[in-house]
């Protein structure tokens, strides 16, 4: 089950409508939403999915919303071969977790963005990667490395 989408205040200095440090007409509002997401080998867990509403902080600042409000709709995740941001594209690559490797079909980057949408009916829009086997020796590797790393009688005291 989800739940619903939220509004989320600045931790640090607790705004809701945060100001751009690039351009201060410009701001966004953060969402996020808890959703139950099944991987590829059928594991069910919740996961924190997070959004920017963007726009003139006037704009955004006349919505009226608050820390903790509950909005109507979902958080769904775009995943695409093509750019979002044609300036900045590694803004929105697709990283495995935490081997900060990118997500590929046939050596294509996979590109991924989440976006608001009012409806709960919103689907999401996903691209398997094929680059599983760099991803299963990635891991392989950081598991040999921790199990390596643990001094084992020190965990019995």
């Amino acid at each position: 089950m989800n739940s619903s989408v939220k509004v989320v205040a600045d931790a640090t200095s607790g705004a809701v409508v945060n100001v751009s440090e690039n351009n201060p007409i410009y701001g966004y509002i953060r969402l996020e939403q808890t959703r139950v997401m099944i991987d590829d080998n059928g594991f069910v867990k919740p996961k924190t999915i997070s959004t920017l509403l963007q726009g003139e902080v006037e704009t955004l600042q006349s919505l009226g919303f608050y820390n903790g409000q509950e909005l109507p709709g979902k958080i769904s995740i775009i995943e695409s071969l093509e750019a979002f941001n044609k300036k900045n594209p590694e803004r929105d690559l697709k990283i495995a977790g935490e081997t900060g490797i990118v997500c590929t079909v046939a050596g294509a980057p996979i590109y991924r963005k989440t976006v608001y949408s009012a409806s709960v009916n919103a689907e999401d829009t996903l691209i398997k990667h094929d680059n599983v086997d760099q991803l299963r020796a990635a891991y392989a590797n950081k598991s040999a490395a921790i199990k390596a790393n643990t001094n084992f009688d020190e965990l019995g005291n």
